[in-house]
């Protein structure tokens, strides 16, 4: 699903106008849903539980944060298990959980985000997040973190931190389908532990000041392209193009890194592409002597079709990006405290409980 601009905009069109109000009454409808959903208890697991997630639909950064918690944590000698519902990929939808293995399964099996994440840390996809949970308790995770599922009550988190694009925020402030929001601010704010504002804008500086005024913690951090990808990217040609929830973030990220961007090719978030849909971008970044440039996120998807690629024609390449945190240290710190806590008291008994 591709999010409508209306969805984003402080001031929207006419059109946009007309359609939140025909829109609003049945995002009433889902926010009072979202709301009941949410206030249901979750179990708990023998191990602490931290979820990354995010208010609106779309990405946020969600995926770039919890590999960077996940290796803060590494570091500290622990075993993290990364729990994903696997968007996109047909592994869960038998109502099990599976662990991802790189070898064998690729984007449509596990999803692209899991894929990513696996890279980093043992990472279990399940729709049903308590099952997840025990699969990975078996596998030997000491702690488990849990990429998205801020809204799901199934599972409850030892913290959880709310990531938040600087650029748009919580975008118009509505629910869907009026607007970007997932459930409740209210609701969601209640749940969450603490913000990461990821890039800059008053928008994000708008949404940091709601946790500001809970008296919740708010961290500020920036993706920060590898630095070998972005001295090739410098005065180069590119095509670029992405399939995530804002494609207009990565072509900044390019542009920030010298790039020339000749082309913008936009799709929706999880877009599964053909390989005549690729083929067709090799050929416009040849017409136009360019580079073609996607994301690492896309990048997975493409696998199986690497081999059936013209290899006479421009290949396509990732910028990988990672999360620059501020206030790394602090962050970091209060996730170990968190853990340690949690161990403190005394929660380690096996199993799942109400």
């Amino acid at each position: 699903m591709r999010a409508p601009a209306f969805w984003w905009s402080a001031r929207p069109s006419l059109f946009g106008r007309i359609m939140i109000a025909i829109l609003t009454p049945l995002a009433a409808l889902y926010g009072r849903a979202a709301a009941r959903r949410m206030a249901r208890p979750g179990s708990r697991v023998s191990a602490p539980v931290i979820c990354i997630g995010n208010f609106v639909v779309g990405g946020a950064g969600k995926t770039p944060t919890a590999l960077r918690v996940a290796t803060w944590l590494k570091r500290a000698g622990e075993t993290p298990y990364f729990l994903s519902r696997g968007y996109g990929g047909a592994l869960g939808a038998d109502g099990g959980a599976h662990l991802v293995d790189q070898r064998r399964h690729g984007a449509a099996q596990a999803g692209d985000e899991p894929l990513l994440l696996a890279r980093v840390a043992q990472t279990v996809v399940a729709r049903d997040r308590p099952t997840g949970a025990m699969l990975a308790l078996a596998g030997g995770a000491s702690l488990i973190v849990m990429d998205d599922g801020l809204q799901n009550p199934s599972l409850r988190r030892d913290f959880a931190l709310a990531v938040i694009d600087g650029a748009v925020g919580f975008g118009n402030g509505r629910l869907i389908p009026a607007g970007p929001l997932r459930a409740p601010i209210e609701n969601q704010l209640r749940l969450s532990s603490a913000a990461l504002v990821i890039g800059e804008g008053e928008a994000g500086r708008a949404a940091a000041a709601l946790f500001e005024a809970a008296g919740k913690p708010v961290f500020h951090g920036r993706l920060a392209p590898d630095a070998n990808a972005a001295l090739r990217m410098l005065g180069a040609r590119a095509v670029a193009f992405a399939g995530i929830g804002r494609p207009q973030k990565f072509f900044e990220s390019l542009e920030a890194c010298g790039a020339r961007l000749v082309a913008r090719r936009s799709f929706a978030d999880h877009h599964p592409y053909r390989l005549s849909e690729i083929a067709a971008l090799q050929r416009e970044a040849e017409a136009l002597d360019a580079l073609l440039v996607t994301t690492e996120k896309d990048m997975v998807k493409l696998a199986p079709f690497m081999a059936a690629l013209r290899r006479d024609l421009p290949q396509p390449e990732a910028l990988p990006v990672g999360l620059v945190v501020e206030e790394g240290e602090d962050l970091r710190q209060l996730l170990l405290d968190v853990v340690a806590g949690f161990r403190g008291a005394g929660r380690l008994s096996s199993g799942v409980k109400p």
